[in-house]
């Protein structure tokens, strides 16, 4: 008793599962080679980024699965359906069908219903405020730098961080928070709409005048030690590209000590001025006082710095020589307050002072 021969394969059946196959294997080479790094964000450092992550990699995987399937298809339809020489009329023309027309609207239907629903669980998360969180901060972004006022549990001011990004050797700067609890940030801004953007936080929110906004966020334990770059993510002038900050992850006990530490600068006299020169300068509507100011070389002098701008409105006197070198660099003070800036000795020549927050702000310092 002899079996019937089995079938092969169609020809064209064969060549457009082959180009799936290659579909599919250069998606996986792109990654494993790291070339489809650019197309993930980076790696999470919060509960709530990686929720977004998680979002991400399921639209991803549904995008990859969709691309492979559609391009098999049209491959696969251009091969079994692309007329040979042995044809001399056209074929039978399809002008509907019931089935196919219910599983193409069926399927992308419960595709996009699907997403709907991850994504409305995923942005509650993500945009979930408590009513008594860890730890609250009130950051104000003005042009062009950004300001964090440290709250109590009951919102009150206790401590203000002014300088825009962490100094490493001088342990100050940035936005510091403790890992593993919940903070809670309030956003400002008293002029143009500014945005809050950490890239590992995978996270954007503006800020926006006249609203405040609110979010929350937790950063893992393991990042303890950490510092993460952050920016304005909108356009909002012609400093836009100094409004930088950083956000340093703190262990709880170390981000105790470091707001203590904060705390206590704010509320300590401030230094008397020193011997020598004393000069006078005033910051209002963004505008130096008086553009041209003269000391004596090889002496050390001082500047009394009175900011009359408004208090999310910080400023700074700095100074660089000719060739652009800045030689002089102060921490900036808020609107509404005043400080006693103490430069070192300068050799004779012709300087620059300027706000390193507002490039508008220069003036002439002549050193004779």
């Amino acid at each position: 008793m002899s079996s019937s021969p089995r079938k092969r394969p169609a020809p064209d059946v064969l060549v457009a599962g082959l180009v799936v196959a290659i579909l599919i294997a250069l998606v996986v080479a792109v990654f494993a080679a790291g070339w489809g790094s650019s197309l993930y964000p980076p790696g999470a450092v919060t509960a709530e980024g990686r929720e977004i992550r998680g979002l991400y990699d399921i639209v991803f995987a549904v995008a990859i699965a969709i691309f492979v399937l559609v391009e098999g298809l049209i491959v696969w339809s251009v091969l079994r359906y692309r007329r040979r020489a042995t044809d001399t009329e056209l074929p039978v023309q399809t002008h509907g069908n019931n089935l196919v027309e219910v599983i193409w609207t069926v399927i992308p239907t419960a595709i996009v219903l699907f997403l709907f629903v991850i994504s409305w669980q995923a942005l509650n998360r993500v945009d979930y405020v408590s009513s008594n969180p860890q730890v609250r901060i009130h950051a104000i972004a003005a042009q062009f730098a950004w300001q964090f006022e440290y709250l109590d549990q009951n919102g009150n001011k206790v401590a203000t961080q002014l300088t825009p990004a962490y100094d490493a050797d001088k342990n100050v700067g940035g936005m510091a928070v403790p890992v593993g609890k919940r903070i809670q940030v309030t956003l400002d801004s008293p002029d143009v709409i500014h945005a809050f953007y950490v890239p590992r936080f995978l996270f954007k929110r503006d800020v926006v005048p006249g609203q405040t906004n609110i979010f929350e966020f937790t950063v893992d334990e393991k990042e303890a030690g950490q510092v993460f770059r952050g920016q304005c993510a909108e356009l909002c002038g012609a400093g836009h590209a100094s409004m930088l900050f950083s956000v340093i992850a703190l262990a709880p006990a170390d981000y105790d000590a470091w707001l203590k530490a904060l705390i206590e600068k704010a509320n300590a006299t401030p230094a008397p001025a020193p011997s020598g020169p004393i000069l006078e300068e005033t910051a209002k509507n963004v505008t130096f006082g008086t553009a041209a100011l003269e000391v004596p070389a090889d002496t050390a002098f001082s500047i009394a710095f009175d900011n009359q701008d408004a208090a999310a409105i910080s400023h700074d006197i700095d100074i660089r020589d000719s060739n652009g070198t800045v030689v002089e660099n102060q921490e900036p003070i808020a609107g509404g307050t005043k400080t006693n800036y103490v430069y070192k000795p300068l050799p004779a020549g012709e300087y620059t002072f300027f706000c390193s927050i507002h490039s508008n702000m220069t003036g002439t310092l002549t050193v004779k």
